[in-house]
């Protein structure tokens, strides 16, 4: 009897292409993407951080740490106002503009005065040292750290003649003070600041930074203000159960089809064409009521800034939700049952969300894996939304993430129509 009841049971499983892929397809699916992100595989597994570099000091030393961070492999490094090289150089204000339109999470500005003040170690006779900027969205909160460490390893060993020559110097000009041992002292510690030596990492102070010279991190973004990053979950959260409610509601479709509701209603004037556009209008009202009352719940308890971002808000949020209605038609039309529709749905919408940025940031994972999640829904309405909040984009600005949900609606819709018309041939 048991042996009967386990042929029936792998029969079952057999037939079901749904259920096998839940049990053995999407747990590697998912594996796959969690290792690649959060696995360190390698070089090739991360993506590259792209920085803008301004030198205001224009000095050797500057030169050379530039130079320096443009090796790295870890950088993609801007230095002109446009992307191909061949423009003006970058200032202060270009490199901030290009962190608040997110073309980069940080840039680099290497103040006037730098070499100077390397060459002195930081002291010009009470003249307090310039610092190096470092301009960032911290919403990337890995990139900021990653451009800090790289720096100081940079200017640490990108010019080695130079703290050598700025050590002599030093040491010339206070020699006339030091006793004979203290300069015997000094003689042997000098050679130890060359990239590699025993005392090179401590060559920099916390309150100096590398050669005297320190190093802040500016929030461009926020400048400032301590809000926080609840408009991302807000917007992740919100889009990947979106997904599954209009899928779940959108299953109405096959529930009148084994009831027989359906050729009913076709026989009527409303026909198949009306009655799905008056369910992508219904999904639409429920996606676009449940993400207000996901922003609206997040400004309540979490202090969202919603009010402020009324216009983005609303464009936004109505637009996605008629994309994720059209969605959510597509899978209705295209499954045969409930549970298959239920299924499927878990499928695609994890995996999507998974690329799209819903369950991490897309920062986070390889360039490939970035430019995978772009055709995705979650990606371009998650962008959309945190230009809206985090950016403070005008609505004007939103202009490519609406254009291709808009798209997406239309495709989606024209696919539903497609799918629905076996209903019309039984």
């Amino acid at each position: 009897m048991i042996a009967t009841l386990l042929r029936i049971a792998w029969t079952n499983l057999r037939r079901d292409r749904v259920a096998q892929a839940l049990t053995f397809v999407l747990p590697i699916i998912f594996f796959s993407i969690f290792a690649s992100v959060f696995g360190n595989q390698g070089g090739n597994s991360t993506a590259r951080i792209r920085i803008a570099i301004v030198d205001e000091d224009s000095s050797e030393l500057s030169r050379r740490i530039a130079d320096g961070l443009q090796k790295e492999t870890a950088l993609r490094v801007r230095r002109t106002s446009d992307a191909e090289g061949t423009g003006t150089p970058l200032d202060r204000a270009a490199a901030e503009r290009l962190v608040r339109d997110g073309d980069v999470p940080v840039a680099i500005v290497l103040p006037r005065g730098l070499g100077h003040a390397a060459m002195t170690f930081g002291s010009a006779d009470g003249v307090a040292s310039p610092r190096i900027q470092l301009l960032a969205d911290v919403s990337d909160r890995i990139a900021p750290q990653m451009v800090f460490g790289l720096l100081q390893k940079v200017a640490m060993t990108s010019a080695p003649d130079l703290i050598m020559q700025s050590g002599l110097s030093q040491f010339e000009r206070y020699a006339g003070k030091m006793t004979p041992q203290q300069k015997s002292a000094v003689k042997a510690w000098l050679p130890r600041l060359k990239p590699g030596g025993a005392d090179a990492v401590q060559a920099k102070d916390s309150a100096g930074g590398v050669l005297g010279i320190g190093i802040d991190t500016v929030d461009v973004m926020r400048q400032g203000r301590t809000e926080s990053l609840i408009s991302f979950y807000a917007a992740g959260v919100g889009v990947m159960f979106l997904l599954f409610s209009v899928s779940g509601a959108s299953g109405t479709l096959l529930d009148e089809v084994d009831s027989g509701t359906l050729d009913r209603m076709l026989s009527t004037r409303v026909g198949m064409t009306g009655l799905l556009t008056g369910k992508w209008i219904f999904l639409a009202l429920m996606g676009t009521a449940q993400l207000t009352l996901m922003f609206l719940w997040g400004r309540i308890a979490f202090g969202l800034d919603l009010f402020h971002h009324l216009p983005g808000f609303f464009v936004m949020t109505v637009v996605t939700a008629a994309a994720a209605a059209g969605f959510g038609l597509v899978l209705a039309t295209l499954a045969r049952t409930r549970a298959q529709l239920s299924g499927m749905s878990t499928i695609i919408i994890l995996i999507m969300s998974s690329l799209g940025g819903s369950m991490f940031p897309r920062f986070l994972m390889s360039e490939s894996m970035q430019r995978l999640g772009l055709v995705t829904f979650n990606a371009w309405a998650l962008d959309g939304y945190l230009k809206v909040f985090w950016r403070d984009a005008p609505v004007w600005q939103l202009w490519p993430q609406l254009l291709v949900l808009m798209t997406l609606t239309a495709i989606f819709l024209t696919l539903a129509r497609t799918f629905a018309r076996r209903w019309e041939v039984t």
